[in-house]
């Protein structure tokens, strides 16, 4: 390389252009990449319900890794479960977050805020009851159940769990209550009438004159 008078290696200035500049195009690409990412990530919404470390018994002893279990939702009816398994927590929790975007399902919901009707779900050991529940109550359901309902975007919701403790069957008994969840609109098409043949009429109001009766 040739030196200049003064000893510095004559290389090529920033200024020029075959230099790569601190504020050239590819970190204003890098940057705006970025920033597009957490856009078309953020139509969906993911809650980690159980991180779990694991041991697989190996000739030369044991070998840790983790299981995740995770449920991402749109917050508009669509949710979806899934789990994965990796050496490192973070890959982990990437797993299981892909699964569960490929295996989301959608559940119908009354004004899009609760249950068309109670249902029952069983999975193994695990067994949960959801009940419909009138605007304000809120979502009550503790542990996995409620971050189903909260990315699934319910909001008034009573649920409880009799069976088993154990969150993936906790979570596996929701879905299979939710799959049986059906709207009145899907009820009717299958029987062949109209919707307000199957719901219940309403009773008139009484009028003035027999108010005052």
């Amino acid at each position: 390389m040739a030196r200049t008078p003064s000893g510095s290696p004559s290389g090529p200035r920033r200024d020029q252009p075959g230099s790569a500049s601190p504020r050239g195009g590819r970190g204003r690409q890098s940057r705006e990449r970025s920033e597009s990412q957490p856009r078309e990530e953020s139509e969906f919404a993911d809650k980690l319900v159980s991180i779990n470390r694991v041991a697989k018994v190996v000739k030369g002893g044991r070998r840790f890794s983790f299981a995740a279990l995770v449920v991402v939702g749109d917050r508009r009816g669509r949710v979806g479960l899934g789990s994965g398994k990796a050496r490192e927590v973070p890959e982990a929790i990437r797993k299981a977050t892909e699964s569960a975007k490929n295996n989301m399902v959608h559940v119908p919901l009354r004004d899009g805020r609760t249950l068309h009707h109670d249902v029952i779900g069983r999975y193994g050991a695990g067994k949960v009851v959801l009940r419909s529940a009138p605007a304000g109550t809120g979502i009550i359901a503790g542990g996995p159940m409620r971050a189903v309902f909260e990315t699934m975007g319910v909001q008034d919701v009573v649920s409880k769990s009799v069976g088993s403790t154990n969150p993936h069957n906790m979570i596996k008994a929701t879905f299979a209550a939710l799959a049986n969840c059906m709207s009145p609109r899907s009820v009717a098409a299958k029987r062949g009438k109209k919707v307000s043949d199957l719901l219940p009429r309403r009773a008139a109001a009484p009028t003035a004159s027999a108010a005052k009766e």
